[in-house]
This record gives C-alpha cells, structure tokens and sequence, in this order.
C-alpha cells in the first residue's frame, strides 16, 4: 500500500518537500489555511524575488549563525547552483545582479510559482487550501475546513508553518503552544530583518520620514557595511538596518539599548574632513559649513543636528569624528509582524539529523519553524528549499525503516 505523507503548510519549504516525496511515489497532500499557496513568496517577489545568492558556497554556508553546523548537511545537498538549475527547470532563468544577489529575469516570483505548482499536480499532489491546522486529537491531526472539521492520520507528516512574521500571509505561529503541549521545545519567536525604534522629534519625522540616507557605512556587533538605509515614522528601516538586525537586537534584549554606528562621509577620512571644515568661515551659517566643508546636507546633515544638539558648537576635529561614527540609539525592534523574517522556533536539540522530532516518530519539520536565522538576500529563501529537501529525505528513510 501507498504510504501518505501530509505537509502542513504551502510556503516553499513545504512544497520543496511535497516536490521529492511526490517524485520517489509517495501519496503526498499539502495543507494550508491561505486560498493560494505560498504568499510570503509571492509579496517577496513582488518587488524582485531574490532566489539565492551568488556568494562563494564556503561564505554562503556560514550565514546562518549558530545554525549553519546543523544546516550545513542541507544545503550541500542543495547549494545555491542547485537553487539555480532547479528554478532553470521550471522555466525560470536567473541572473546575479550586483550586490550578489540572483534574481529571475522576469523579476518575478509568480511564473516560478505557477510551474512549480503544475508540476507538483503532474506528480499527483493533492493540494488543500484552506485548510487551517487546529492541533493534534486522538486521531491525529485536526484542521477548520470550510465545511467543518476533519481530521486525518497520515503515515508520515511534515510541518513547515514558517515562523511569525508577516501573520495575515498565514505565519502567525498559531502552532507553538500545540508543539510545546508534546513536550517540544520552542525558542521564543522574535523579529530578523526588521527595523527599529529610535526616538526622533516631531519636526525630524516630519521632514524626513521615509527618507533615504545613502552612500553610509554602518557599524554594529555584527560589524561595518556600507550601503543605504531609511529614515522611518518609527525610527530607521532598509536592508543595512537588517544586516545589523541580529546584532542589534541581541544587544536591545541584554542590555536595554543598543546603538548603530554611521559614518556620514566613509569617502573621506576624519583628517581630511577636519581639515576641510577648519578651513570654513567661523561666521558662516552651520548649514554652509556642514555643505561645503563635509558634503553634508539634507537628510545627513539634519540627521547630525537632530543626534548632537551642539554639534554646531564642536570644533573642526570633534566635529569630524561625529560625521565618522554618529551614534544611532535604538530602542526595540519593530513588532515581529513587520519584520521580514524571524528567529527562534523549533530547537535543533529536539529534532533529529532527519528533520524528525525525537519526541513525536513521523512527525517533521523545516524551514523557518526551526530555530535559525539568515540575512535576506536569497538566503532565507534558499535554506527554506533546502530543510524542505532534507525533511522529504528523511521522512522516506524513516518510512523505509519503519
């Protein structure tokens, strides 16, 4: 007899693995509460999905944190090559632009998604959508369906629910208590690649909101990196913000407070700029001298006044030194439904080199409920497809063995 195999949820991590158990024979049906499958991946895409990196694979492996160890095994088994080839096969061409990233030609996620999804229904998916998992009962798993209640006991089930962020795309963590009830721990979800609170004055938000602050360098415990970032209604935002986001928030959760270091002006050295400031008229307007002196104005310059009320009283070489390293006070992270991504989930201590929770035999999970994080720029995306891989790998040996 056929065995079946239920995934609990169309985003790609889920269809990744509904994709390999369908190929090896297996009776594969796919859950989700959403009327469409994987939307998280569509409003990705909407903007230019990034669908991996191009990042040499001994880097791109060592993103993912305290994680990257126990991911490793997934993603040699589907490196961002393989991301390429797999999306070239559903008719997808890709190209790297160039901070690294790969992008589909068409710079959108929906023709990927389509073929994909007629090639799961070629392979015999039965796909469900609204199809909202409650928990677990006496006869398995429990689901609110337009037509009531249903449950099913499947041979072999695999969760891939996503993390919490985004919860009206149908990641609203709605499983962590349920999982926790069967003795599975569950580190507490929290927001990555997000933005952050800073307490800007009513005239700053006024003026700037929304604004971008480019051609900066950053510095955080993550480290420095240049690039471009926006000033927020809340404070700031912008893929800088979400290289610093790990960072910063740890610091935000052991300290009170964290800070995001900017440099201004990282063409120029401190020197340099103390020299070309000290040569400024004294009676010229601050303004002036910020604009001829530093290059700064606008935003930047409005940004120093609103973070050193007295900046205008500081000499030449003090002046320099805060246009090389402002200080940035954060004071939280945004709420974990703005942010892109989120950390904590599942702990790898509870799941098996399988994907396999010890505690529940047949029960398996991948992407982002497990307990990892990566920066965005198709790495988040990639390690999805990959633990969906490695779960399907998994749960036809753990079939085969059973």
């Amino acid at each position: 007899m056929t065995k079946t195999i239920a995934i609990i949820g169309g985003g790609p991590a889920g269809l990744a693995a509904a994709e390999q158990l369908s190929a090896a024979g297996l009776a594969v049906t796919v859950y989700d509460a959403m009327p469409t499958f994987a939307r998280k991946f569509l409003l990705a895409g909407k903007s230019g999905l990034n669908i991996t990196h191009s990042e040499d694979f001994s880097g791109f492996a060592e993103r993912f944190g305290q994680a990257s160890t126990r991911l490793r095994p997934a993603l040699d088994a589907f490196a961002p090559d393989d991301v390429r080839r797999w999306a070239a096969e559903l008719g997808t061409e890709t190209f790297v632009g160039t901070s690294g990233r790969v992008f589909p030609t068409v710079m959108k996620a929906s023709p990927l998604l389509r073929a994909w999804l007629k090639r799961l229904e070629a392979h015999g998916v039965t796909l469900k959508t609204r199809h909202r998992w409650t928990g677990f009962n006496a006869d398995g798993y429990r689901f609110a369906t337009p037509d009531g209640e249903v449950s099913i006991r499947p041979d072999a089930t695999l969760l891939a629910l996503g993390g919490a962020s985004w919860p009206r795309l149908g990641s609203d963590a709605a499983w962590v208590p349920w999982l926790k009830d069967q003795g599975i721990a569950v580190r507490d979800l929290q927001p990555a690649n997000c933005g952050f609170d800073v307490g800007w004055s009513e005239i700053f938000v006024e003026r700037f909101a929304g604004a971008p602050l480019k051609s900066v360098s950053t510095t955080s415990d993550a480290g420095t990196y240049p690039g471009e970032f926006v000033i927020s209604k809340h404070g700031i935002e912008g893929s800088l913000v979400y290289a610093h986001s790990a960072a910063l928030r740890d610091r935000v959760l052991r300290d009170g407070k964290a800070t995001l270091t900017v440099d201004l002006m990282p063409g120029r050295t401190q020197d340099r700029l103390a020299r070309d400031l000290a040569r400024q008229d004294a009676k010229a307007s601050f303004s002036n001298r910020l604009r001829k002196g530093a290059g700064l104005d606008g935003v930047k310059a409005s940004l120093l006044r609103e973070l050193s009320a007295n900046a205008n009283r500081l000499t030449p070489e003090q002046l320099a030194e805060l246009i090389k390293a402002l200080p940035i006070p954060v004071l939280r992270p945004r709420p974990i439904a703005e942010a892109i991504s989120s950390a904590g989930g599942i702990a790898w201590s509870d799941i098996d080199e399988r994907y396999m929770l010890k505690s529940c035999p047949g029960l398996f999970a991948a992407g982002e409920m497990i307990d990892w994080e990566a920066p965005t720029g198709g790495y988040l995306l990639t390690a999805c497809l990959a633990t969906g891989r490695a779960a399907a790998r998994g749960i036809r040996d753990w079939l085969s063995d059973s």
